[in-house]
């Protein structure tokens, strides 16, 4: 029986729930927002199989890829609308062509993130660009094997730890199957993604999201913006559309999950499918220092990191229309840490770690106990650490231990 005693020792993947045999195992959210799993005893047959497919209690071997290309989407139109450069939409658009099924993230109607799929090229618009938040798998799993047994091709993409979920569910390799990761920073609380939506629609007098885009590129793909479309009801019913939009580096939910890793999983600190883990067969990411490493090859409208992990990836990866260009792991890794390192800045020394994990264990904590604050507010005050504020930790945790 699955039991989750240390939160950090949960990476949300929702494989439990969807191996359990008697349906005993069900996914609440607790205070900071993230689902975790939650076991109905009396229907327990202690088959053990939740155990069986977790990522965290089976953890894998380290990898490096096979191949790394730095690539780009030849079609201009379709890489302006992908977060990096555009090979996602590549990949799906090469299995819907042989008869196959894509699955992805997107938004629901109150703007969470879900899994879902689709066997259309119509349907992977929504697919579309980054998703910062956790998604919800839902029954995925379950519905790529159906689609895996018929004999389909089954595209499944998501988050390392998802892949690793997926790979542990099916329990036998498929042929017929292609699984797509990308480089992780870590997965956002979706409990404060939902009031950081509620607070932007209070400011802008409870209008209407039309649309929401986290990597817009018309200040361009180094430089992109965090945009939210609205819009509203006037008098005579005409309808306004307007828009709320940040860089990135100046948006309250960006700094909270990039800059300042205030709303992670606890499980992203000891992320159990990092350093390629997952057993994806190809890896995506933004090439970030390419204009550096391959200058010619930056236009600044996106390129993609290509990891190719598998003998099944490098086969996908040959039969695209892609720009690309060979480049050494090493390359991208000093470009991109998080493939190896826990959503941490990389440290001089053992000891600079521990001291920023213990301060940044502090402010998250201190973020999410003080929930009766905007997340904007709490953004600013638990962000970067001053000197007032250690002290008003200090002063505050010798107070609850007082009372």
């Amino acid at each position: 029986m699955i039991k989750v005693l240390d939160k950090s020792k949960c990476c949300g993947c929702e494989a439990c729930v969807q191996i359990c045999p008697k349906h005993c195992i069900s996914f609440n959210a607790d205070e900071e927002g993230f689902r975790y799993p939650v076991v109905a005893s009396d229907l327990c047959i202690d088959c053990g199989l939740c155990e069986k497919v977790c990522p965290v209690i089976n953890k894998k071997d380290k990898r490096v890829p096979i191949q790394s290309f730095a690539a780009k989407n030849p079609c201009e139109s379709e890489r302006l609308r992908s977060s990096s450069g555009g090979i996602f939409i590549v990949l799906a658009k090469e299995v819907l062509n042989q008869g196959g099924v894509v699955f992805g993230a997107r938004f629901d109607e109150s703007w969470n993130v879900v899994h879902s799929y689709t066997d259309s090229v119509d349907g992977i618009e929504p697919f579309l660009g980054s998703k910062y938040v956790q998604s919800r798998i839902g029954d995925s799993y379950v519905k790529a094997k159906e689609f895996l047994l018929t004999g389909r091709k089954v595209l499944f993409s998501g988050t390392p730890c998802q892949i690793a979920g997926l790979r542990l569910f099916l329990r036998k390799e498929f042929e017929n199957l292609i699984t797509v990761d990308l480089i992780c920073h870590g997965v956002p609380s979706p409990g404060i993604w939902q009031q950081y939506l509620s607070e932007i629609l209070t400011q802008q007098d409870n209008a209407t999201i039309e649309s929401i885009t986290f990597r817009d590129k018309s200040s361009g793909w180094k430089n992109y913006r965090f945009i939210v479309t609205l819009s509203k009801f006037l008098s005579a019913g005409k309808k306004q559309t307007f828009r709320v939009s940040h860089l990135h580096d100046e948006d309250p939910f960006f700094q909270g999950f990039n800059d300042y890793n205030l709303i992670l999983r606890p499980s992203c600190m000891k992320c159990p499918s990092r350093n390629l883990r997952s057993g994806s067969d190809i890896t995506l990411a933004d090439f970030w220092g390419i204009e550096t490493l391959i200058p010619e090859f930056d236009d600044d409208k996106g390129v993609s990191v290509i990891m190719v992990n598998t003998e099944s990836g490098l086969k996908m990866v040959n039969s695209l229309c892609i720009e690309s260009h060979p480049v050494k792991y090493d390359d991208i890794v000093s470009r991109n840490s998080s493939i190896m390192i826990d959503s941490l800045p990389q440290k001089s020394s053992f000891v600079d770690v521990i001291k920023y994990r213990t301060r940044l264990k502090t402010r998250r904590d201190y973020f999410f106990y003080k929930s009766k604050y905007s997340v904007i507010k709490r953004v600013q005050l638990f962000g970067k650490i001053t000197l007032e504020q250690k002290l008003y930790f200090i002063l505050l945790r010798i107070y609850h231990k007082l009372i």
